[in-house]
């Protein structure tokens, strides 16, 4: 009976000492190297969990996909595999297309309209994730998404035949509309990725691209700010509701520290991960009209194609982002 109790215990991240106190120990399995600032992040939000907590949680942390890989992190969440874990929102796209909103390119270009359309979604997504048992903490956005090529691109034409990196239904798609060929690569396989030639071309952040080394593959970066996805933090439902009400007060309370700070840092990495381009020989430019017109089309195409495939629930978010 025993170890049938530790059993039970251990799967909802608890363990017994002998002297009788209960302290939860739970794992989290995030994407991303200890150098990411969403990583960094994610350190401070489980020191400040077992501050507050005098130990009572604590939360170890398994980053660059070492614990559990990109796109099983949700499922181990929701399995109890894992108690916590860090996903890239948009990367769930194919489950349920409401999560990819925040990669509809050109809609939010901004962190206040990051933050607006964050706030018109994070209901409908709460909603998604509770059916499978899993709580929601926190999200914080990564850097104004940037294109990553070492051919000189003046139009959306200059991207046809490019072998592209995609990391989520919305970056393919956006492929296939400007004619690229997208390819499906995680951030720790980019170096190789582009070094056989898999990829010439990817959009992402500064602080993936800096962090990635880029200019050992690619010379020019060009700002066009695309979106400002996002990566989110969360729980197995099961494990919260087993911890005590002043441990999960204190588990809410850091996540709440933890978005505020990202969203800082967020700001902070932008700027400065894009001199760490430039001192790096990278060209780091601002896009012509040209090509900012012809990708502005691409946006709206790819928004009334998210509407088509979200119906009422796609459309509420939009006119409550919108208002």
């Amino acid at each position: 009976m025993k170890n049938i109790l530790k059993g039970t215990l251990a799967g909802l991240g608890l363990v017994l000492s002998f002297g009788g106190a209960q302290a939860a120990q739970w794992n989290m399995a995030t994407p991303y190297p200890d150098a990411t600032f969403h990583t960094q992040n994610i350190y401070k939000f489980a020191d400040e969990v077992e501050k507050a907590t005098d130990g009572k949680l604590k939360i170890t942390v398994h980053s660059a996909g070492s614990l559990v890989k990109h796109p099983q992190i949700k499922r181990a969440v929701q399995t109890g595999q894992v108690q916590a874990g860090e996903v890239f929102i948009s990367i769930l796209g194919n489950e349920n297309p409401i999560y990819a909103v925040d990669s509809i390119p050109f809609l939010a270009t901004s962190y206040d309209d990051a933050a607006r359309l964050w706030d018109a979604s994070r209901p409908k997504i709460e909603q998604l994730l509770g059916k499978d048992g899993i709580k929601l903490l926190y999200a914080v956005p990564w850097p104004p998404q940037g294109l990553y090529t070492s051919r000189k691109v003046d139009s959306v034409d200059d991207l046809k035949g490019l072998k592209f990196r995609a990391y989520n239904s919305a970056t393919s798609r956006l492929a296939e509309l400007t004619g690229m060929t997208p390819t499906q690569v995680e951030v720790p396989e980019i170096p190789q990725a582009f070094s056989t030639g898999i990829v010439e071309a990817m959009i992402t952040s500064p602080s993936t691209g800096a962090n990635s080394k880029a200019w050992d593959f690619v010379d020019r970066f060009y700002d066009i700010q695309a979106w400002l996805p996002k990566n989110m933090v969360i729980i197995n439902q099961s494990a919260f509701d087993a911890l005590d009400d002043d441990t999960q007060q204190a588990v809410l309370t850091a996540a709440k520290h933890a978005q505020e700070r990202g969203w800082n840092m967020s700001k902070q990495e932008a700027e400065a991960k894009k001199e760490v381009l430039s001192e790096h020989g990278m060209k780091v430019l601002q896009p012509s009209d040209g090509l900012m017109k012809g990708l502005s089309q691409v946006g709206k195409k790819m928004t009334q194609l998210w509407l088509d495939e979200t119906g009422k629930a796609g459309q509420e978010i939009i006119d409550d982002y919108r208002q």
